[in-house]
């Protein structure tokens, strides 16, 4: 399981009770929790600029969050090994193809993990280049893209979850419902570099 090191604000506040169904009609009122909450949700991350670069928008929290599930996901992929036996969190970055022919799968996974692994080491080193950055050009809005895109399959994999499940009520004090906030907030976050960049 991914250890969240790094928090958002919101989700380090124990008495915080957050309904994430009813956030639309949240009002100003509800203090800073409801702003951070609004702004962390709804405000634009990533914009498009007319030359093509993506301007980046994100906080440091964010960037910490990111940055520490990037060195674990690293880590769970350089420990997977060209054929054999694959970290079931991995399941779905290097999916069967022949689920019911052992002979081919293997041959297939021989030919194939080695270059998916190399292909994702690469994207994990653009993210980690320019994490910190203000503005990110096309090769790096790929790299962000499909590195974010891992991070939350993996993520999904371990809490067996996917985007077709909506949060529900936010327990800050409940481990598991910190890291479903987590993959809920990679996803959008993945929702909106994918509108942001066109594709």
């Amino acid at each position: 399981m991914f250890t969240i090191k790094a928090e958002l604000s919101y989700q380090t506040a124990a008495a915080t009770r957050l309904n994430w169904t009813s956030l639309g009609s949240m009002s100003t009122g509800s203090g800073q929790l409801c702003r951070k909450t609004f702004d962390m949700l709804f405000r634009y991350r990533f914009r498009q600029r007319r030359d093509g670069m993506v301007e980046v928008r994100i906080s440091d929290d964010e960037r910490r969050l990111i940055g520490d599930l990037m060195e674990q996901l690293r880590e769970l992929l350089l420990s997977t090994s060209p054929v054999g036996h694959l970290d079931p969190s991995l399941r779905r970055l290097y999916p069967a193809a022949y689920v019911e022919e052992v002979d081919y799968e293997l041959e297939y996974q021989q030919s194939k993990r080695d270059h998916l692994l190399e292909r994702r080491l690469s994207h994990l080193d653009v993210v980690d280049a320019t994490l910190s950055n203000v503005e990110l050009d096309s090769d790096s809005v790929t790299a962000w893209i499909t590195t974010i895109n891992d991070l939350r399959l993996v993520l999904g994999t371990q809490l067996d979850v996917s985007e077709d499940d909506a949060p529900g009520n936010f327990d800050p004090e409940d481990a598991q419902q910190r890291h479903q906030a987590i993959y809920h907030y990679l996803s959008h976050l993945l929702g909106e570099l994918v509108d942001a960049a066109g594709i």
